[in-house]
């Protein structure tokens, strides 16, 4: 294990499971045994606002908070919250985004525009970019509620950790009377 530190923000809109994703995440790191800092902005989760986690892991972590353009991976529930993250990545960073649009308050109400072709305006700049069909596969799991699983399966095709952990930790966070949802949705966010 190296001395470096990962980090990854994990974006999306109250409501979507972006917290126990970050929940699960964070335990296959520490699973993994690695040194895990966590922080949550979510005050308007309730609301359907912007909700963001910083995930960080290494040999030692000394802050739970990612410094401004540090970011080494960028997991996101919906295009345009992972768009307007887009300046707190390295250059180099990868981002894993669910094809969702969820239109906000001012485009709702028509003083806005929601922005055009978001997934290619963030390959543009970021070409290790991708785009999670989450819904559909969370459809075929059994529920619209495991799109978070979905995601996690397809952000672990980016990390170097055993599937194995990934499912004990699924298995141990996750109510019982799902866990066989979520790991059909885990599997399938694997699947491309």
């Amino acid at each position: 294990m190296t001395d470096a530190v990962t980090n990854i923000y994990m974006v999306g809109v109250g409501g979507q499971g972006t917290l126990l994703a970050s929940e699960i995440l964070s335990e296959v790191l520490m699973l993994q045994g690695y040194d895990v800092k966590k922080a949550e902005v979510h005050g308007m989760a309730q609301r359907g606002g912007s909700v963001v986690s910083h995930v960080r892991f290494g040999k030692k972590v000394y802050s739970p908070i990612i410094p401004e353009g540090e970011g080494d991976i960028l997991f996101a529930f919906e295009l345009l919250e992972a768009y307007r993250c887009l300046p707190l990545l390295k250059p180099s960073a990868k981002i894993v985004v669910n094809n969702l649009k969820i239109m906000p308050p001012g485009v709702n109400l028509g003083q806005e525009t929601y922005p055009e072709d978001v997934p290619d305006k963030i390959r543009r700049t970021f070409p290790d970019t991708l785009v999670v069909e989450g819904i559909p596969k969370a459809l075929e799991a059994g529920s619209d509620r495991a799109v978070n699983t979905v995601m996690l399966g397809a952000l672990s095709r980016q990390m170097n950790i055993p599937v194995a952990i990934w499912e004990q930790a699924i298995r141990h966070m996750v109510p019982e009377r799902y866990v066989d949802l979520n790991l059909r949705a885990f599997a399938l966010g694997r699947a491309d």
